[in-house]
């Protein structure tokens, strides 16, 4: 499809939301549990999926994408197109209406000043935005009148849907954040725990890493929405648990991310409370290297920066050799099944932009002694390789979960056949993907060598996605240690070409260049190493109904939809 055909179908493409069951409140209450406990209601200072989720009951976008991919507005009055003028003909811009009446939670209206505060507050260069790749390309975001925003690009944005766009890059109140701006974003509690939004539900009272308890707003945009007059978030535990408190004793009416083997599912399942609902988006459980250097002998606010390398790390055949040790179809067979599949992508997803790279599916346990012998890594004591003093030991760390446990044991037996120690870490979900920039365990903060986790992007344009590798975002003190570049890659060849890729119009080119992307993090670097192409599944009781599942935006994106099943 040429870019021009569809960005000017964009606005016919939408479909609406599904009608209303029932009157606002006249379902009482519903109960959702989440076993990676939420700690921030606000994702621009979490890269948690866990807290993206919670903070999109409140917090909304000018669009979101619906669960084939294609956008449908929210705050906006349309999705804007070249057809309808919202695009500007040379692609350097973009203009979105609000919708008239919108009203913040507290009664006060939303206008664009709202828009503009928001771009500011992301885009701070000290504020640690966990979601600045939303940004990219973004010149600058101005006020035409109390509706109308622009969104300027510094060049020619082939598309232009990111910034205010999916439950990742919401709205915040100017009047409530304007004083949060750049190093003072995490110290605002109030606004971080408790913020003002547009979403169909507002925080009553939240419990970090514990319960979150909301009421239906009452400001909501449509007056018959949402159908539940309350809903509690409880957080902790583990999958297990989460799921058998929908599928066996009824507790709860949503466990989100059962990430639990197919066999245990079924078992559940055969209670007849309740089934797993699952949708393939573009989420990969992957391991990441941290390419610097994460050693307590370091002082602290050097640790894992760009300023001291990995003693071993740095060397790409160690990071070759540990992928090429690793059996995928095994660890998918054991972990998710028919819901999953192995893959040496970051990118699994659309079509066009999956490399149909597959080098790291066949496990080389002897290739991989090969290459850390030939690198001059040779066995030294306990087995364990040598090079110049240096010991091959990894400290690998993942989240509480039991596939994730099961993963690390295996992968630790692999690496050590191949003569590298592992000491494996586990660290509670709540805080492994909390935003705590004090805390020792955030994933961001990554003060280990290897780690472990899953997640994805939105709508079908992985562009924002890959920016997340730019030197510019990787993690520190300087940005509250809130960098997207997990792995702290500083590579100029990938800058420039994300660059390159955010002015490049043909689609077909700009699905090479997110393969040639994809590769440079994964088969050319290994910089990140892909095990599992996985499907999003959650829990959801017999008695909740208008629960549709998607992949491509944050999974709550229609709990206003949501009902009670009657009887």
């Amino acid at each position: 499809m040429k870019l021009k055909t569809m960005l000017m179908g964009a606005a016919a493409s939408i479909v609406l939301a599904p009608a209303a069951m029932a009157e606002r409140g006249s379902d009482g209450e519903a109960n959702i549990i989440m076993w990676q406990a939420p700690s921030t209601m606000n994702m621009f200072l979490s890269s948690g999926t866990k807290d993206i989720i919670a903070s999109s009951m409140v917090l909304e976008p000018l669009a979101g994408f619906q669960p084939d991919g294609t956008l449908f507005p929210e705050l906006a009055q349309e999705i804007p197109s070249l057809e309808n003028g919202g695009i500007s003909d040379d692609l350097t811009s973009i203009t979105w209406k609000l919708k008239e009446g919108l009203k913040w939670s507290d009664g006060t209206p939303v206008t664009s000043a709202d828009l503009v505060f928001t771009a500011e507050y992301c885009m701070h260069p000290e504020g640690g935005c966990a979601q600045l790749a939303k940004y990219e390309g973004v010149e600058s975001v101005e006020a035409i009148d109390d509706l109308t925003v622009k969104v300027n690009f510094t060049e020619p944005r082939p598309d232009p849907f990111a910034a205010f766009v999916g439950g990742q890059s919401p709205i915040i109140q100017k009047a409530q954040f304007e004083k949060c701006l750049g190093a003072a974003a995490p110290t605002c509690t109030e606004e971080n725990f408790n913020p003002i939004g547009t979403g169909p539900f507002r925080v009553v009272s939240f419990k970090t890493n514990d319960v979150i308890e909301f009421e239906a707003n009452p400001e909501y945009r449509d007056p018959e929405k949402p159908a539940f007059a309350k809903l509690t978030m409880k957080g902790g535990g583990d999958a297990a648990a989460a799921a058998r408190a929908v599928l066996e004793t009824g507790e709860f009416d949503y466990a989100w991310n059962t990430q639990l083997s197919p066999d245990v599912i079924e078992g559940m399942e055969a209670q007849g409370k309740g089934k797993v609902q699952a949708a393939f988006g573009s989420l990969v459980e992957r391991l990441m290297v941290n390419l610097t250097d994460p050693s307590s002998s370091l002082p602290e606010g050097e640790r894992s920066t760009l300023d001291n390398p990995h003693p071993f790390l740095s060397d790409p055949a160690v990071r070759q050799a540990l992928s090429m040790a690793i059996d995928r179809e095994l660890l998918n067979e054991i972990g998710y099944g028919s819901t999953g599949k192995a893959t040496c992508n970051l990118v699994p997803a659309p079509e066009a932009w999956a490399s149909p790279n597959t080098d790291c599916m066949t496990q080389d346990i002897e290739g991989a002694k090969k290459l850390l012998d030939d690198a001059g890594w040779v066995p030294g004591a306990g087995g364990v390789r040598e090079k110049d003093g240096m010991r091959l030991s990894i400290l690998y760390q993942s989240s509480v979960n039991a596939v994730r446990q099961d993963f690390q044991s295996l992968i630790k037996q692999w690496w050590t056949e191949i003569g590298v120690e592992t000491e494996l870490k586990t660290i509670d979900a709540s805080v492994f993907f909390g935003s705590d920039a004090g805390s020792p365990d955030t994933l961001q903060k990554f003060y280990a060598d290897i780690e472990m986790f899953a997640n994805n992007f939105e709508g079908n344009n992985p562009e924002p996605y890959l920016a997340k590798f730019t030197c510019d975002k990787a993690p520190g003190p300087d940005n509250q240690w809130q960098g997207e570049n997990i792995v702290r890659l500083c590579d100029e060849e990938y800058d420039k070409l994300v660059a390159e890729l955010g002015k490049t119009v043909d689609q077909d080119e700009r699905g090479k260049l997110g393969q040639k992307l994809n590769e440079m993090l994964t088969k050319d670097s290994h910089a990140i190493i892909p095990l599992v192409y996985r499907g999003t599944a959650s829990a959801v009781s017999n008695s909740l109904g208008g629960v549709e599942l998607n992949a491509w935006d944050t999974e709550l994106w229609n709990v206003q939809d949501w009902y009670r099943v009657k009887e």
